[in-house]
């Protein structure tokens, strides 16, 4: 993983997978006040610094899932994740 010091704003911009987090980003960055902002980016910086650590798996998974048209076996049976991931990214984010 590259040193917190390589990061921009745009680099953390362009590793967030969907246009609905890049949008929540860059509003974040314009309505954050000044003395907020280094708090509120290091956050950001974390959730794209581990999306960037994950992006091989997920690719895997996703290539896998194209060749046999489901999830790889270990994979089958894992729990949702869905609502930890979302609550995570909102405790990230300052959000209530």
């Amino acid at each position: 993983m590259a040193s917190h010091d390589e990061w921009t704003v745009d680099r953390v911009h362009h590793a967030l997978p969907h246009s609905a987090l890049r949008q929540q980003l860059l509003s974040d960055v314009n309505m954050t006040p000044i003395e907020d902002l280094p708090t509120r980016l290091e956050g950001w910086t974390l959730a794209a610094q581990t999306l960037e650590a994950a992006r091989p798996g997920i690719e895997a998974v996703r290539a896998y899932v194209k060749q046999h048209g489901q999830l790889p076996p270990d994979l089958q049976d894992a729990p949702d994740m869905t609502d930890a991931i979302v609550d995570d990214a909102r405790g990230r984010r300052g959000a209530a």
